[in-house]
């Protein structure tokens, strides 16, 4: 993910569509990105992805995740500050796992897109 942001006269069109669906999320909830993908009714979770990771920076990018609710790699402690600060439910981490970090509970804060913004098309 880049800390970068551009004007939004220099993002392509879709990628400010992604955008802006990652700020309508609300706290404490998740999307995937082939939640963001399908909602957009356009592309897929790769391309939703790559903007993520080049243009995420300015926007909620931890609201915005893989569909196992896996912390994104290099950045999981930040977005773990994150969630605990808006309330993101999360699961913890097993024994057997290995892993020390949480993952977010994809069944209690996934965001259906609900009550959707009335300017989406």
């Amino acid at each position: 993910m880049s800390e970068e942001s551009l004007p939004a006269d220099d993002l392509p069109e879709y990628a400010e569509r992604v955008l802006e669906v990652a700020e309508l999320i609300p706290p404490g909830r998740v999307m995937t990105y082939g939640d963001v993908a399908e909602w957009l009714e356009e592309s897929g979770p790769r391309q939703v992805g790559r903007v993520m990771a080049l243009y995420g920076g300015a926007v909620p990018w931890w609201r915005v995740i893989r569909a196992d609710g896996v912390l994104l790699p290099g950045h999981e402690l930040e977005a773990l500050a994150h969630y605990r600060t808006e309330g993101t439910p999360l699961k913890e981490a097993s024994r057997a796992s290995g892993g020390h970090l949480p993952r977010v509970d994809m069944r209690r804060a996934r965001w259906d897109g609900g009550e959707r913004a009335e300017s989406h098309t």
